[in-house]
């Protein structure tokens, strides 16, 4: 067994996805490996291995655009012709009185008189795909074939065997060298060879080989984008040969290994969007991962991954099966399960999509690239669903809101620097629409700062979006009491989101509390004054606003007009005439109404207005339950949260059910339908507001634990307050409870480990406190 090469590429433990057949569909069934900015999607096909390729800042669209580019502005100036051109001042004006006047207004009214055609906007472009060409590959797999995915190492592997011989392919996105990297290897010496080359639906690239490295450059026909991507392969024994074809073929090899480094001359920059030609970067990355052996290239990343991923483990009973992930699925959703046997493989099923949640955001969001988008970093198409964009009316949130809770803070890095990049364009919308200070971005955006609108007639207005971003930047200093952080990142986000809002508030005459008008509730119902989401999160902006200008002693002026602001502002909080929560002002809720979108519990999550057991929360209930476990699969992950956040830990397990039956595919992805990550990151958070919750100050122990889940052990999970988290227990209860303080100062912790309910800790930053029934 030369150099170890036919060691086994799989784990027989939780937190293996495997497969007995190659991937026949890329949505469906390929296997994704990350490192922020790079994606491959890995097949397992055996005569021709295909990984796609993505790199995330290849977008069409922007500066340069064929269309051409004005980030939905349309030029401002005060335009209300149907659309041509962005509306301003004057034209909202119109809208606002008349929506004083006659109370609503239709979708598609107000789009004729608020939207505009979009204009260059782009879409997210795959980079085209890897083709490996295996000569003697047989045909079809028999008994001896596997692919799988590691969520510990983030290593995808594939083993196969034919003539006697057993083979290995490995494959990884290495974070610290910036590359994707893989192994072809046999269990005999010189049996190792494949031909690779480069493919892609985009025209206008070259591919050159010459030695051991295949080179493809081009610029995107739409916007002139350049882009390049380099691969070097490197074999132990054999030939590397250079084809004028642009192809790289290894022969008689005992092992091979390559390395891809790719970018693109984007930047971040407003208002050109670009950079210095990718080319010395790419070649310089490269270059350096193959100056590597191959076995420390592959120890680098997964210890950077596993530094990040092996924080959290969670142990719900879960036994798995020798089951593929594909069959264990349809198994575990099947009607009419019961058993112990069937249980450990259920809890082996969803302990497993939990961390497959977390191992999907260490892959498409780390330092250096664009935040994570709707499919996170993996696209075959030059024309993804939605455009693989940023959907800000609750998709970017959804992705991040695993990240603090379960010990990922790090892959937040790119959001922060994403939603600071939006405020410089997003002033100038704020100026041209609305004629006023701040920042706003509307329904979706794109890396070239798009946060104008556009006239999809239920997508198109959202200016609360802006100050929902926010939240993700506080609850950061929530968690870690950076008061650094909050000083030179999410506090100037904040303020100037709140002037904003400041500035646009409007007096409702109807009762003259401050509201949002035009507001519109997402993606339904018509167009009117004060909806419950849009007053719940200006309401959550105004009360981390007014909390970190007193943290930071900012600008006492401004912080009393933000609490004047506040105490005028209609809350969003009304009980209807069937004891619903509202989602409107007036009471139009339809009892029969089972849309995808529960806007109007923002304020019970991801806000922190809600309390439970208050009236709000059981005329929450009302609506929840009148909503149904239906919808796409993001909306059924939105669900577990609310359900846990309500405390009904049986309500909740049945809908991530419900979200693994419906909207799950079988490599895991969640299915919108067509796939789209937010609802796996979205379950992931849900399972973690299951056992652990500190949004109102106090650190609740299992406060939504399902009856599921009687046994078990979560540890590493993070509580605002500044705590890392590990809870036993069993039969239903909490039986120990670690505390690992982060800061100093006080920790009240709620469990029935205490006759009194809650107790308060006075905790130093470092120590480690075990809090047990009685001690």
């Amino acid at each position: 067994m030369p150099d170890g090469e036919a060691e086994a590429v799989h784990r027989s433990d939780d937190l293996l996805l495997w497969y007995r057949k190659p991937a026949a569909d890329w949505e469906r069934e390929s296997l994704p490996v990350g490192n922020g900015a790079l994606g491959a999607s890995v097949h397992g096909t055996l005569a021709t291995e295909r990984l796609t390729l993505n790199e995330k800042t290849l977008w069409t669209g922007g500066p340069g655009s064929a269309e051409g580019y004005d980030h939905g502005n349309g030029g401002g100036g005060d335009h209300s012709n149907g659309g041509a051109a962005a509306p301003g001042p004057r034209a909202l004006a119109l809208v606002q009185a008349r929506l004083d006047d006659e109370g609503s207004l239709t979708p598609a009214e107000a789009a004729a008189r608020l939207g505009r055609p979009k204009r260059g906007y782009g879409a997210y472009q795959v980079l085209g795909e890897l083709l490996f060409t295996v000569p003697d590959a047989p045909g079809a797999p028999d008994a001896s074939y596997r692919r799988t995915l590691d969520l510990a190492t983030a290593l995808a592997g594939v083993t196969y065997s034919s003539q006697g011989t057993t083979w290995t392919r490995e494959f990884f996105a290495s974070w610290p060298a910036g590359v994707i990297a893989g192994r072809f290897g046999a269990d005999r010496p010189g049996r190792t060879g494949f031909t690779l080359r480069h493919t892609s639906p985009h025209p206008d690239r070259t591919v050159t080989a010459e030695g051991d490295r295949l080179t493809v450059r081009g610029r995107l026909a739409d916007n002139g984008l350049r882009f390049e991507a380099q691969i070097r392969v490197i074999a132990r024994g054999g030939t590397v040969t250079a084809g004028d074809d642009g192809t790289l073929t290894v022969h008689g090899a005992d092992s091979a290994h390559f390395v891809l480094a790719a970018g693109t001359d984007y930047a971040d920059t407003y208002p050109s969007y670009r950079g210095p030609d990718p080319h010395d970067t790419v070649t310089a990355t490269v270059d350096a991962a193959a100056a590597l052996p191959y076995e420390r290239l592959r120890a680098e990343h997964t210890a950077d991954h596993g530094a990040l991923f092996g924080r959290v483990s969670l142990d719900i009973g879960q036994r798995p099966p020798d089951l593929p992930t594909d069959e264990l699925l349809a198994a575990c959703t099947a009607p009419g399960r019961s058993g112990a046997t069937a249980a450990a493989a259920d809890r082996a099923l969803e302990a497993l999509v939990f961390q497959y949640g977390r191992y999907l955001l260490i892959a498409s969001s780390r330092a250096g690239s664009l935040p994570a988008n709707l499919q996170g970093v993996w696209n075959d198409s030059t024309r993804p669903p939605w455009a693989g964009d940023y959907h800000t009316n609750i998709n970017i949130q959804m992705n991040y809101w695993p990240a603090e809770v379960t010990a990922l803070p790090e892959t937040a890095v790119p959001y922060d620097r994403f939603v600071e990049a939006l405020r410089a364009p997003g002033r100038v919308t704020a100026r041209e629409m609305f004629g006023s200070p701040g920042w706003v971005v509307h329904n979706e955006t794109n890396p070239y700062g798009f946060t104008g609108v556009h006239d999809w007639d239920t997508a198109f207005w959202f200016p609360e979006a802006a100050a929902w971003l926010t939240q993700q930047l506080y609850e950061h200093h929530r968690f870690s009491g950076s008061t650094r952080y909050l000083r030179d990142t999410a506090y100037p986000v904040m303020k100037e989101a709140a002037e904003f809002w400041l500035a646009v508030l409007r007096t409702d005459p109807r009762d003259g509390t401050l509201v949002v008008t035009p507001g519109y509730s997402p993606e339904h119902g018509d167009f009117t004054a004060g909806p419950a989401m849009s007053q719940q999160i200006v309401h959550d902006l105004f009360t981390n606003t007014v909390e970190a200008s007193r943290t930071l002693g900012d600008d006492p002026a401004f912080r009393r007009r933000v609490e004047d602001a506040l105490e005028r502002l209609d809350p969003g909080l009304r009980i209807g005439s069937w004891g619903q929560l509202q989602e409107w002002k007036a009471d139009l809720d339809d009892p029969a109404d089972t849309h995808r979108h529960v806007s109007h519990l923002f304020a019970l999550h991801p806000g922190r207005q809600i309390v439970p057991g208050s009236r709000w929360a059981q005329a929450a209930e009302v609506s929840l339950a009148a909503r149904g476990d239906g919808g796409t699969g993001w909306s059924k992950a939105w669900r577990i949260n609310f359900w846990a956040r309500l405390h009904q830990g049986d309500r909740a397990h049945a809908m991530f059910r419900e979200q693994l039956s419906g909207s799950t595919l079988p490599n895991l992805w969640d299915n919108h339908p067509p796939f789209q990550l937010d609802g796996n990151f979205g379950a992931t958070a849900g399972i973690a507001e299951m056992l652990l919750q500190s949004h109102h100050g106090v650190i609740e122990i299992l406060p939504a634990l399902p009856s599921a889940w009687p046994s078990g052990e979560v540890r590493g999970l993070r509580a605002r307050g500044g705590a890392a988290v590990d809870i036993s227990w069993s039969g239903g209860t909490a039986r120990r409870v670690v505390l690992r303080a982060e800061r100093t100062g006080t920790l009240t912790v709620r469990s029935s480990l205490f006759a009194e309910g809650e107790r308060t800790l006075t905790v130093r930053a470092g120590d480690s406190y075990t809090l047990t029934a009685g001690g």
